[in-house]
């Protein structure tokens, strides 16, 4: 099991935040390739944009695929480990995933199994550009294993999510008189303010919805009166997104120019005889890929907690019982698929 921990620590030094991810991405097709190789598999570049591309390996007509992302959020620190932990930039979201799926990958093409796909892509964390391209271009799977860190529960819900920029105008002008000019960064503040008091539902299974003020930005010079300003927002969804949308337009109300970034839908997923559940308050690449890549079962190692975090870790021991994880998963999906 030492390998998959050799692994993780080679994948978080790769610096790969979202939109940085081909060199990760290299290392990895040329890892799988050689696992391709010696076991009568195939592995393609799949092209998203520019140098950008997600890595797909298959052994025989995928029925199972193991699914995860190569991108982290900023900023990039290196690996270390003590006793307990890897830890590192990605060490739990998601390249500790990707590590275990490949040592599941290994263990159950050692057993002699095909049916077997292994789908890495870009984007997660900022527009899940990998997997809207990857759901344009499906392989045939039946069963999609999506890793994200749910502490080893298969996740039986997860929130959804809505992002929006808004973007406000304003007058240049000498700050000892505002008059004569029109302070974009007031107007914002007092369009946020109006967004933090949008009512938000709750459902009994997600909870309740939240919003996330995530990015402020705006002016030229604190003795300028700023003619720009915008902001980022993040909404957690737990339902219909359509009150949502509703009520950060009335919000806007004229003073700013709003855009939807993207959408991702709250959903629930089925139980899996055995393996202990949790209910996830983030959303991941499961509802894009679904339906094109098969039925979705979300579970990783490691803790959403210190994900984004400078703390970012995963425990060693649930990161070496994931790779029996995923290979037992997909075992039973592969004999359940017969």
């Amino acid at each position: 099991m030492a390998d998959v921990l050799v692994l993780t620590r080679a994948l978080v030094d790769i610096e790969s935040v979202s939109g940085n991810e081909a060199g990760v991405a290299t290392y990895l097709f040329d890892r799988v390739s050689a696992l391709a190789v010696r076991h009568g598999g195939r592995v393609e570049r799949m092209t998203v944009d520019g140098e950008r591309f997600n890595v797909f390996a298959s052994w025989g007509e995928p029925i199972v695929t193991l699914s995860t992302h190569l991108d982290t959020v900023p900023p990039f620190f290196p690996s270390r480990e003590d006793d307990e932990f890897v830890w590192g930039r990605g060490a739990c979201d998601a390249k500790g995933a990707i590590a275990a799926m490949i040592g599941a990958a290994k263990t159950l093409l050692g057993e002699g199994a095909r049916g077997i796909g292994l789908l890495f892509v870009v984007g997660e964390e900022i527009n899940s550009a990998g997997a809207n391209a990857a759901a344009l271009t499906p392989r045939g799977s039946r069963y999609l294993i999506n890793g994200e860190p749910t502490e080893s529960k298969l996740a039986l819900g997860a929130k959804g999510a809505l992002r929006f920029e808004i973007r406000a105008a304003g007058k240049m002008a000498h700050s000892g008189y505002p008059e004569l000019g029109e302070s974009a960064i007031h107007k914002m503040l007092d369009v946020l303010e109006t967004v933090r008091r949008i009512p938000l539902p709750r459902d009994p299974v997600l909870g309740p919805g939240t919003i996330n003020i995530g990015r402020i930005a705006g002016g030229r010079a604190p003795n300028v009166v700023a003619d720009e300003a915008r902001a980022e927002i993040f909404v957690r969804l737990v339902g219909d997104p359509a009150p949502i949308r509703d009520a950060m337009t009335a919000a806007v109300a004229g003073r700013a120019e709003l855009r939807e970034i993207g959408f991702i839908p709250a959903v629930q997923f089925d139980s899996f005889d055995g393996l202990p559940t949790t209910i996830v308050s983030y959303t991941s690449d499961a509802p894009i890929l679904s339906p094109a890549w098969g039925k979705p079962f979300l579970i990783g190692p490691g803790s959403i907690r210190v994900a984004h975090t400078e703390a970012e870790r995963v425990p060693k021991r649930e990161l070496e019982a994931a790779v029996g994880l995923y290979a037992g998963l997909a075992r039973q999906l592969l004999k359940d698929a017969r």
